[in-house]
């Protein structure tokens, strides 16, 4: 079936010597996998590898089978050319850091129109905003939202965050935990929009450690959950 479709890049892949594969969450089906025959071979084709850097924000004529197989598209157009998300060094290195996190982080499943504005509008907003450190930490904690496991708010002056139940407790359990300087970090971002973020002030160190929790806490609650490679490179760029 020929569908017109939005979508964002997650991932590319070279494939032989002349392809890709492509990973993009679409708002008509949610997550695709595109077989782009010949790509990188061809310079007058209606598809330019520049179109499939991270996140880029494109509309599609595609052909979906919707067989679990890879797709293929007819047409790609930017939709949202970027200012600077690939050309500002902090930005891009949050770009490779959010795309690898949402390719991990992204079943296979159907149109979630909800999650496909949320990383529109989030996007859009790093792309027209000052370079922003803690961008990041806030885009994971409201992605958690579409995913299933938004912390749990109802005790939130508890000492102890659980990160394995998602929720605030009283005393520590055996469960991986925030607490003391991390935990209070972590309360900074809960229930803010990106308008605030600049209010929120951390040391390097400490945005690091609150990072590395983040992440732990997707992997606890995403079956088959990888530590994205990116990590280092993007705590290297911000020292």
């Amino acid at each position: 079936m020929q569908v017109t479709t939005k979508a964002i890049v997650f991932s590319s892949l070279k494939y032989g010597d002349t392809s890709l594969i492509v990973k993009a969450f679409t708002e008509s089906d949610g997550l695709k996998s595109y077989l782009l025959k010949g790509i990188l071979s061809s310079k007058r084709g209606k598809l330019k590898t520049a179109y499939f850097q991270p996140l880029m924000q494109l509309e599609l004529i595609a052909n979906h089978k919707n067989k679990g197989t890879l797709e293929t598209i007819r047409e790609a157009k930017p939709i949202h050319p970027y200012k600077t998300l690939h050309t500002d060094i902090l930005k891009n290195s949050m770009v490779l850091f959010l795309a690898e996190m949402l390719s991990n982080s992204v079943q296979e499943q159907g149109s979630d129109t909800g999650l496909f504005h949320y990383l529109q509008y989030a996007l859009d907003w790093l792309d027209h905003s000052d370079p922003e450190p803690n961008f990041h930490i806030l885009f994971l904690l409201n992605l958690t939202k579409y995913l299933g496991f938004y912390p749990d708010n109802e005790y939130k002056n508890a000492s102890y965050f659980d990160l394995q139940e998602g929720m605030f407790i009283n005393a520590p359990s055996l469960n991986p935990i925030l607490e003391g300087k991390t935990l209070e970090n972590f309360k900074h971002f809960l229930g803010i929009n990106f308008d605030v973020l600049k209010t929120v002030h951390m040391t390097r160190k400490d945005r690091q450690e609150l990072l590395a929790k983040v992440v732990l806490y997707f992997g606890l609650h995403l079956h088959g959950f990888r530590k994205p490679k990116s990590l280092g490179v993007l705590n290297a760029v911000f020292n």
